[in-house]
C-alpha cells in the first residue's frame, strides 16, 4: 500500500484531518529524522531512523516555517491541525496502516502539549514579533 492509498483508507475510519496533514506531517517526519540522523545514505539497506515525538514535533515546525511561512498556522488549521497532539493522532494512524514504524517507548502522549501552535506558526509573523 502507498501512503496515498494509506490516507485515503485512514480517512474513511477518521475524516478528522484532510490529506494534506498527512503529507505535512510525513515531510516533516522526514525533516525530522535528517536533524536526527543526517542525510540517508545511498545504496545503504535501511536502518533505523526512529525519533521521538518531540523530535518529530521539531523536525515538522521547521519544516512548515520554511514551507509556508505566514501561511503556516491558517494552513494547519483549515487541514484540522490545532494543536501538537493532532500530529501525534496523524503519526499513530499511520503507524496503525504499517507504514509507520514504532518502538515499544512510543505514546500518544509523547505529543500532547509539546507547543501552542498560534506561538510557533502565528506570532513569529505578526507586526512587531521581530
Amino acid at each position: 500500500m502507498n501512503f496515498d492509498e494509506a490516507v485515503r483508507i485512514i480517512r474513511l475510519k477518521d475524516p478528522r484531518y484532510l490529506p494534506q496533514a498527512y503529507e505535512v506531517v510525513r515531510l516533516g517526519l522526514d525533516h525530522a529524522q535528517k536533524i536526527v540522523h543526517g542525510e540517508p545514505k545511498k545504496g545503504k539497506s535501511a536502518t533505523n531512523r526512529h525519533v521521538t515525538g518531540p523530535q518529530l514535533l521539531e523536525g515538522f515546525r521547521q519544516h512548515v516555517l520554511d514551507a509556508y511561512g505566514p501561511m503556516s498556522y491558517p494552513l494547519l488549521h483549515n487541514w484540522g491541525l490545532r494543536k501538537s497532539a493532532d500530529v501525534g493522532n496523524i503519526v499513530f494512524n499511520i503507524i496503525d496502516t504499517g507504514l509507520f514504524g514504532r518502538s515499544p517507548e512510543d505514546n500518544l502522549d509523547d505529543f500532547s502539549n509539546v507547543y501552542d501552535f498560534k506561538e510557533v506558526f502565528q506570532k513569529p509573523f505578526e507586526p512587531g514579533a521581530n
